[in-house]
């Protein structure tokens, strides 16, 4: 079974924030296949579907970003998802708004999130897909920005970013190779 996470935090005053695009990129998938996240275990909101062939386990955890390890862990070791099989989605400060990487491993690279699910699962060897976010320009603090709201110009870049995204988990689902995946999807999105 594929296991593709989204990283955000839960609750209104998240929504449509930076720190969140892994979960606006989970919902995109959701909608453009009419599924709904109707399960709730472990600290986390998930589903299980079968798309295009392949068993597929979407999942938003329920904690901080910080926790996120808490939610992902059990839910794998509960339904015995295979590392190979796991693709985390989240935002990157490092990237510019706009561009896309996608590695099949690597550190957390500053990002609490992903250090929360190397710590629970032992490993920093699983997929993922880093989405540019830019840093602060103006003297705002990280947290802050990350914190903050896209914008409607800012979205106006993001939203294709998101479709993109959206298609390269497609890609991964569909079992292309990883490799492939990554020649095709890597870059910046306009």
């Amino acid at each position: 079974m594929k296991c593709i996470v989204g990283l955000g935090n839960i609750g209104k005053k998240y929504e449509l924030t930076r720190h969140n695009i892994g979960f606006e990129v989970i919902d995109a998938f959701l909608s453009k296949y009419q599924l709904k996240l109707d399960k709730q275990k472990f600290r986390g909101a998930y589903t299980i579907e079968n798309i295009n062939g392949e068993k597929v386990m979407l999942i938003e955890p329920l904690t901080l970003m910080n926790l996120s390890g808490d939610a992902v862990g059990p839910l794998m070791n509960y339904y015995n998802v295979d590392i190979d099989d796991l693709l985390v989605l989240y935002d990157d400060l490092d990237l510019a708004q706009g561009q896309v990487r996608l590695r099949q491993k690597g550190s957390a690279g500053g990002h609490n999130g992903m250090k929360s699910i190397i710590k629970v699962l032992g490993s920093s060897d699983f997929k993922r897909i880093r989405i540019g976010i830019d840093r602060p320009t103006n003297g705002m603090s990280v947290p802050d920005y990350v914190l903050q709201k896209f914008s409607k110009s800012e979205m106006q870049v993001m939203n294709p970013v998101i479709s993109h995204v959206v298609d390269a988990v497609e890609a991964f689902i569909n079992g292309e190779k990883f490799e492939n995946v990554m020649n095709q999807y890597n870059g910046e999105i306009k």
